[in-house]
């Protein structure tokens, strides 16, 4: 005879079918939360940080260029005095324009960086909900058919024949 299940208690059974549910239920929103906050912290850096670094390095390669000018206008005009305010000024700004430009750098540097960081752990989420969409579910089904066999199996035991009435004397 084949080897025979030890099921010693049916309720274990239902018992760990009822936290595989519960256990579906809070793993699905983590997952698809995982997903939602890559994807969310990819759109602030390409979209948000990318465009206002973008535009203020614009802006301080401008006002760069106007103060730039001015200095140039003030060397060529008589007034010796007002070119070291000038000089300084473009001073100011080439550092505001070399800090944009690394602030633009850092924002593309982490843009790369969460996109390697983030594709081998964002396959690896996708796996767990494939298991979790297709496997988790099959489990708990075949969970339940084990219990309602295994109920059927120990049902009722069939009733005892009647005894013949006692003789009495």
């Amino acid at each position: 005879m084949a080897q025979q299940a030890q099921v010693r208690s049916v309720e274990a059974i239902e018992n760990f079918r009822a936290a595989l549910i519960v256990f579906l239920g809070q793993a699905r929103p983590a997952i698809e939360e995982i997903g939602a906050e890559v994807a969310r912290t990819k759109g602030w850096l390409q979209q948000d940080r990318r465009r206002f670094w973008d535009n203020e390095l614009k802006s301080r390669r401008r006002k760069l260029e106007e103060a730039q000018q001015e200095l140039l206008n003030a060397r060529l005009s008589e007034f010796q005095e007002t070119t070291s305010l000038q000089v300084m000024a473009v001073n100011r700004l080439q550092r505001s324009v070399r800090e944009g430009e690394e602030k633009l750098a850092t924002v593309k540097r982490w843009d790369r960086e969460l996109e390697n960081r983030s594709a081998p752990m964002l396959k690896q989420a996708e796996q767990f909900q494939t298991l979790l969409m297709m496997e988790i579910p099959k489990a708990i089904a075949a969970l339940g058919q084990m219990v309602k066999t295994l109920e059927s199996y120990a049902g009722p035991a069939p009733p005892e024949a009647s005894k013949p009435p006692e003789k009495t004397s």
